[in-house]
């Protein structure tokens, strides 16, 4: 089995390839600390590795995203060998068929065909360019008062230095584009 790895925008963080599927093209999953990654072997045993901070499930990729102080070069050894072991033993990637609770919102009206429009748009343009790097940027609300559309950072995207520049200048810029009525997008 040959892994690939490409690095991203967050230095921090490192995608992996396995040249095969991970989660497929329908989800993804993140665990952002070793307490959350309970569910999945995999995860489990990427955070054997004390300095690895975050992990993150794509359609095809994984990210791992290291403490400040430690060096690529001696911890992408011990990650490629957990990914390679576990691919190459056929362990399910997860344990359990227990989804993330999604805690979304139901809109009507006039908010109901924005967030249709925005979760479009999110869907076709931004996610896969996201996931090029190793990230995820998911819907979380519309505020159709205000405007504000609420965006939830995953994989490489969280803690990137440049996340804040993508969203302001280029996510934001685009869906105020497209839909005069947003006028500000937020990371939650």
């Amino acid at each position: 089995m040959f892994i690939q790895t490409e690095s991203t925008p967050n230095p921090a963080t490192l995608k992996f390839l396995p040249g095969r599927e991970v989660m497929g093209e329908a989800s993804v999953a993140d665990f952002p600390d070793a307490g959350s990654a309970g569910r999945s072997p995999l995860a489990r045993a990427i955070f054997a590795n004390s300095d690895v901070k975050r992990v993150f499930f794509g359609s095809d990729f994984i990210s791992v995203t290291k403490s400040e102080e430690s060096d690529w070069r001696h911890l992408k050894p011990s990650i490629l060998g957990a990914i390679m072991e576990h691919f190459t033993r056929g362990a399910p990637l997860m344990e359990s068929a227990a989804e993330e609770a999604a805690d979304e919102q139901t809109y009507t009206g006039e908010d109901a065909e924005i967030v249709e429009q925005i979760k479009e748009l999110l869907d076709t343009r931004v996610r896969p360019a996201v996931a090029n790097d190793g990230g995820d940027i998911i819907f979380r609300a519309y505020d159709g008062s205000s405007g504000v559309v609420s965006l939830h950072m995953r994989g490489s995207c969280a803690g990137c230095p440049s996340s804040t520049m993508t969203l302001k200048n280029g996510i934001e810029n685009m869906l105020r584009h497209y839909i005069p009525e947003v006028t500000a997008v937020e990371a939650v």
